[in-house]
């Protein structure tokens, strides 16, 4: 029985988020006169689509109905990476004798000390998405529920809003799997993960996703004897194989059992105790657990919303239906974020907010298809992606030349003792314009703008061989691989010229 709860404990660093994201003595304005844009949802998409347009003078409305900031900086991004932050530390910590630094007391982590100072963190970052910044920037901001009742108004609490252009910008939620014996035993989704207080002993996790991955390997390094449990084979199924291969070592290293090609999954309450019932690779598991989370899937939020008397098409597992300019069928209403699009990433949200921006107040035409949109995977060490991977251009009939730096030959990367891991780049056959990468490394997620930057402005692997990096850094790897490029061009016609040419030139 999953219960959305994420504040609690009610301490006071979740007092000062409420207060600033739902403040319970909040006021809805009163509205006047017609909104230019009305934006349902204060997540990452409603927020920047709030924002944004308020700053160019627009007249806008933003109704939620939880809490401001939505799942990144309540139950996503943000206490992930808090937590994951200080499970790194204790790996680091463990690993330090292979610098030659000795802790004689080993290392220990204070899992309740570990969730305050991600409440606190929390809270810090909470006033960026709060309710009174957005009245401050120009926003009617209304707390509440929001339907639509007519062709151009939306209804909140006893309140009618109009609206010439309307956003959907509701989200995603947590979804539960069919999984026979779910229903009877309490679990954890990342809408209540973070209101642990206490450290499981034994902690399940069902899915090998990111979220999966993250946490299994986070709590395994806080102290937790951690089961991951996965039906495809390995993990992070959708990522390069060999990358994720990868990270599959890294998290059994790290103390995480993963049982994946799991079979038969079933799932009982008994002796105060959790117990996951699985078949992996021929072996027959039957293993108890504290606490259990559940990673997979999303549901968009859609229901209660009366799309469906707009016209509005939409789907309960996919989401609001929209044309790659974020139009849905009305032409009066756009959506953007995690409620339609298959990039469920903050940034994504974020960007695609910027194109609602355009489209619908300035009768833009940006396309949600130009958009060059990485993603990063917060395990240790991270896998970072951008564009086609090997198996898409394959499926897609791109023909692709590929490149490939092993950290393991890197300098930086050694001196830091962080060489498993590798840059994979995909150039369009013949060419050096990139089609696609994938990085694994601690630091991936940071390197992967520059390949993305140089694809979203046409820069090729030429260019970045061309270009001068610090040494000794991690981003050498891809500088290497534009030498890599470069010699490609060397053919052996080319260099019988140079021969012939130096040798009369001697």
């Amino acid at each position: 029985m999953s219960n959305h709860s994420p504040l609690t404990p009610y301490d006071e660093y979740n007092r000062k988020l409420e207060s600033d994201v739902h403040p319970s003595d909040w006021i809805n304005p009163q509205p006047s006169g017609r909104y230019n844009l009305v934006v349902i949802g204060a997540g990452t998409a409603g927020l920047v689509t709030a924002a944004g347009a308020a700053g160019l003078g627009a007249k806008v409305a933003l109704i939620e109905r939880s809490l401001m900031g939505g799942d990144c900086l309540n139950v996503g991004c943000v206490p992930s990476k808090s937590l994951i932050s200080a499970a790194r530390i204790a790996r680091t910590v463990r690993s330090a004798d292979e610098f030659g630094i000795s802790i004689p007391d080993g290392t220990k982590a204070d899992f309740a000390r570990v969730m305050e100072r991600m409440r606190r963190l929390r809270s810090q970052i909470s006033p960026n998405d709060s309710a009174a910044r957005f009245r401050d920037l120009g926003v009617d901001v209304f707390l509440g529920e929001a339907r639509f009742k007519g062709s151009n108004t939306i209804e909140v609490g006893e309140q009618t809003l109009s609206f010439r252009k309307a956003v959907i910008a509701t989200g995603a939620r947590a979804s539960a799997p069919s999984i026979p014996g779910l229903q009877d035993v309490p679990y954890l989704t990342n809408e209540t993960l973070f209101s642990l207080t206490e450290l499981p002993r034994r902690f399940g996790v069902i899915g090998a996703g990111p979220i999966g991955c993250e946490m299994a390997q986070a709590f395994s390094n806080l102290g937790s004897d951690v089961l991951l449990v996965e039906a495809e084979h390995g993990v992070l199924p959708i990522e390069d194989p060999d990358a994720s291969a990868i990270v599959g070592r890294s998290l059994q290293n790290d103390g995480v059992q993963l049982l994946c090609c799991g079979k038969e999954l079933k799932l009982r309450s008994e002796s105060g105790q959790i117990w996951m019932s699985v078949e992996s690779h021929g072996t027959q598991y039957d293993e108890p657990v504290d606490q259990l989370l559940v990673s997979v899937g999303r549901a968009p939020n859609v229901n209660g919303l009366g799309l469906e008397t707009l016209g509005v098409d939409f789907d309960t597992r996919t989401g609001v239906k929209v044309d790659d300019r974020l139009r849905t069928t009305n032409p009066n209403i756009f959506a953007a974020g995690d409620v339609c699009s298959r990039y469920k990433f903050t940034h994504a949200a974020d960007f695609m907010a910027r194109i609602v921006i355009q489209n619908s107040l300035f009768m833009g035409r940006s396309k949600a298809s130009a958009l060059t949109i990485p993603w990063c995977t917060y395990t240790s060490p991270e896998i970072a992606h951008v564009g086609l991977s090997e198996r898409e251009a394959s499926k897609q009939g791109v023909a692709i030349d590929s490149y490939l730096q092993h950290f393991a030959d890197v300098d930086r990367a050694i001196l830091s003792g962080e060489t498993e891991g590798f840059v994979k780049v995909h150039t369009h056959k013949g060419t050096d314009r990139i089609a696609g990468a994938t990085i694994v490394s601690p630091h991936a997620g940071e390197m992967i703008s520059e390949i993305t930057l140089a694809m979203t402005h046409g820069l090729g692997l030429k260019k970045i061989g061309s270009t001068i990096h610090p040494y000794p850094t991690q981003t050498e790897a891809i500088r290497k691989l534009g030498d890599q490029y470069n010699r490609t061009r060397l053919t052996p016609f080319v260099k019988s010229l140079f021969q012939k040419w130096l040798a009369w030139t001697r």
